[in-house]
């Protein structure tokens, strides 16, 4: 995939906007909590960008944006405690962000 031109903080809204539509609905809680992460103008460009996306090219976006930002274990280990506060945000973890959530983990660890 070609370069994608996203910042660190367009990359990780994009993360938790991916996950957050693991049960396909994005409620209020997950919003906010993509929003303390990066403004909102980000979250609005970003989620645009989202909405267009199907799952594959998701994939390799994030895939190649990850590998651009070089993250490593510890930047990894980070996002994905972002993510598991995502999925507890509404007081449930049900069975689609636990198969997101493994899903991911798979995913980042191939970096």
């Amino acid at each position: 995939m070609k370069t994608i031109h996203w910042t660190r903080d367009e990359l990780v809204a994009y993360i938790l906007l991916f996950a957050a539509n693991s049960d396909f609905k994005e409620d209020n809680r997950e919003r906010n909590i993509i929003i303390k992460k990066v403004d909102m103008n980000t979250f609005q460009e970003i989620h645009d960008e989202f909405d267009n996306d199907n799952d594959y090219q998701g994939i390799k976006k994030i895939i190649t944006s990850l590998k651009q930002h070089n993250y490593d274990k510890d930047d990894i280990e980070v996002l994905l405690a972002d993510i598991k506060t995502l999925f507890f945000s509404d007081g449930k973890f049900n069975i689609n962000e636990r198969n997101m959530l493994k899903c991911l983990e798979r995913l980042f660890s191939t970096l």
